[in-house]
């Protein structure tokens, strides 16, 4: 059916729409004008909440300097203590997505949102009262109540798509709520080098932090507001068939049943393995990439920045166009294998390319975005790949576990590189030893060569394609 189509059926009898009561589902789909208004509330959330898990990061050699007195004594120590201002992101969410999941399917679209928002804003608040060289105590206590907001966000752009969408925009909703995400990191990137200046003097510091951190806790502060008056859980009437009888199934659904479910699907568990390797991927080097930069660019911080930038710039282009392929040819197999082994080819390229030397940062620009535009645009497909091969099981347990499984190998795989690559004098051409950073780029590839075979390996059936063949007929 469509958009046209599903704007003007057959108006459900006022009786029955009041009443909450479904009839047959050729007439009980509607899709509403107001979906945009819940994606763009949903997406504002997103971008401030992704904002905050890297925007410190990317700006990690000036956050040492300024909380020197309040870190540790030993560089590395002090080093890893700012990495977890991004893995405390991921510790958080392993152990507080089943309960986040169990308040979304009890709760609804609403409640996780409004809870999501209010810990998002309160966690930026209280990074304004961290301003001061001897509070990172405070600071890294705003970065657990953001990451907590996190687990409201990340796993919830299938759900939103499932529930508002009609059935020939489910994936590129997916791709738009996903593309928030995305980028909020992209601002991560590029905003904090402009306004936080490498400069030996804190006080210099300090007044940069000061506008950013004021700045993210009032744009915070208003989107939980909007959020508070226009967020709507649910149409009255779900906007297809597909969506109509997982309505219906869910009022008997048990969560803990359908959890079981999930995990005793192969299919579905080599997905969270493989989608958790290369997401994981990508968050280990979002989390470490100044550290590399600055290793072999010194004195470009905004340089590094604008090449995270591109990197997920390059993944919403990526996002986008694979949602607009999977809506067309449901090549949900296939589309993953291709997409992941990109990825790899990308990211061999990116290690390759940064320990040649060849001075052009130029170049680095270019293999960034390729990189990007497979890797970040991989996150909608698992995404989709997921709710097909899990059908009629929550598309929001089925992301959670996703994303759980993510977050554990971004922090697995942050924790390595970082204790592979410290402390290594720098390396000036392909021709010497392989440096330290170089090897944690070859084993994180090698890691992601697993994810390609582990995708390979998946063997969806006939029976997987229920999903896709209800959308189609709605």
């Amino acid at each position: 059916m469509s958009e046209g189509d599903a704007l003007h059926a057959k108006e459900v009898p006022e009786k029955a729409e009041k009443s909450g009561l479904l009839i047959q589902a050729d007439e009980s789909t509607k899709v509403y004008l107001r979906r945009w208004l819940m994606l763009t509330l949903f997406c504002s959330f997103s971008v401030t909440s992704a904002y905050q898990w890297i925007h410190l990061n990317i700006i990690a050699n000036i956050v040492v300097r300024y909380y020197n007195s309040s870190l540790p004594g030993d560089s590395l120590q002090q080093e890893t203590a700012v990495d977890w201002l991004s893995l405390v992101y991921m510790l958080v969410y392993v152990p507080t997505i089943i309960p986040a999941m169990m308040l979304l399917n009890s709760k609804g679209l609403r409640v996780n949102n409004i809870v999501g928002s209010f810990l998002n804003t309160m966690g930026a608040w209280l990074k304004v009262g961290a301003l001061g060289p001897e509070r990172f105590p405070v600071l890294m206590t705003g970065q657990v109540l953001c990451g907590l907001a996190e687990v409201f966000v990340v796993s919830i752009p299938p759900r939103l798509a499932a529930v508002w969408f009609g059935p020939d925009q489910v994936s590129t909703a997916t791709s738009l709520g996903v593309f928030g995400n995305q980028i909020g990191v992209a601002v991560g990137f590029l905003i904090p080098p402009i306004l936080v200046d490498n400069s030996p003097n804190i006080t210099d510091i300090g007044a940069g932090l000061t506008v950013m951190n004021y700045g993210t806790a009032t744009v915070t502060t208003v989107i939980f507001l909007l959020m508070l008056v226009g967020y709507q859980a649910e149409p009255q009437i779900p906007p297809s068939r597909a969506r109509l009888l997982a309505r219906q199934s869910s009022r008997n659904q048990n969560y803990r049943q359908s959890l079981h479910t999930l995990i005793t699907n192969v299919n579905f568990m080599l997905l969270a393995v493989s989608y958790g390797i290369l997401t994981g991927a990508f968050y280990a080097i979002s989390t470490l990439l100044n550290g590399i930069m600055l290793h072999y660019f010194p004195g470009e911080e905004e340089n590094t920045g604008r090449i995270g930038l591109t990197i997920v710039l390059a993944g919403i282009a990526g996002a986008i166009m694979a949602g607009l392929w999977l809506d067309k040819t449901k090549a949900f197999k296939w589309t993953s294998v291709g997409i992941y082994a990109l990825s790899l080819v990308g990211m061999v390229a990116f290690a390759a390319i940064i320990e040649c030397d060849l001075n052009r940062i130029w170049i680095i620009y270019l293999v960034a975005g390729f990189l990007g535009f497979f890797m970040t645009g991989y996150l909608p497909v698992g995404y989709e790949f997921a709710a097909e091969i899990t059908y009629p099981e929550s598309e929001a347990t089925s992301s959670g576990i996703l994303t759980g499984s993510a977050m554990f190998c971004g922090m697995m795989l942050t924790l390595g590189m970082r204790a592979v690559s410290c402390h290594e004098p720098r390396q000036h051409s392909c021709r010497t030893a392989l440096g330290r950073i170089l090897a944690a780029n070859i084993t994180l590839c090698s890691v992601v060569f697993v994810g390609v075979i582990l995708t390979g390996m998946l063997t969806p059936t006939t029976s997987h394609c229920a999903r896709s063949s209800l959308l189609a007929s709605s």
